[in-house]
């Protein structure tokens, strides 16, 4: 795929040391699926092994995290809370993990399906403001795991922005429980669909 008009790499040609610029490119994408496109306003990068605490890949590979040591351009589905669904587009080289959660985006087509599938939305602007809620406007779940966005065999396809999105900003991801303070969440500046930031607070155990 070419990368957008003023960009010189493309996500999918950066190795998994990389995983943070390959985020950055993936802002203004669109993600399509069943009758629904998205255009991407925020992502957060994982690296994998012990070089990210953060990452599902950090102590090696496991049947759930496989999807994350490669090929790039593959579909890495997991389940929080027992019932949302969250995606992360694996990059780098095979062999070495490296994913980018979708965090949030705007819904430019499909609006009024997507709405019917989100009734709880306050406007547009929040139909996906949200990894759990991207995945539900566009009705992915677990049986997308493993699936290219790149070839069209796959539920969800990936395609890239006329010209590259505008001032990128960056910050600590969200709900981690390690390296919170790693500026590895990107977000388009300004953009009203950008999800709102919650750092990670552990749960208290009741004295009684």
């Amino acid at each position: 795929m070419k990368p957008a008009e003023g960009v010189t790499e493309s996500w999918l040609d950066l190795p998994a040391a990389r995983v943070d610029e390959a985020a950055r490119l993936l802002l203004g994408w669109r993600l399509t699926a069943n009758g629904v496109s998205v255009r991407l306003s925020e992502v957060e990068a994982y690296s994998g092994l012990g070089e990210d605490p953060a990452s599902h890949a950090h102590r090696g590979l496991t049947g759930r995290n496989a999807v994350m040591f490669g090929p790039a351009g593959r579909l890495y589905v997991y389940q929080i809370y027992g019932m949302h669904f969250c995606a992360n587009v694996v990059c780098g080289e095979a062999g070495r993990a490296a994913a980018v959660l979708l965090r949030a985006g705007e819904v430019v087509e499909g609006v009024e399906l997507a709405r019917r599938r989100r009734v709880a939305a306050r406007s547009d602007r929040d139909l996906a403001a949200g990894p759990a809620k991207l995945m539900q406007v566009l009705a992915l779940d677990k049986g997308a795991n493993d699936s290219s966005v790149i070839d069209g065999t796959g539920p969800a396809t990936l395609t890239p922005p006329a010209v590259a999105p505008g001032t990128i900003a960056a910050g600590p991801r969200v709900g981690v429980t390690s390296a919170h303070d790693v500026p590895w969440r990107f977000w388009i500046d300004g953009d009203p669909t950008v999800s709102v930031y919650r750092r990670h607070t552990p749960r208290r155990r009741s004295s009684g």
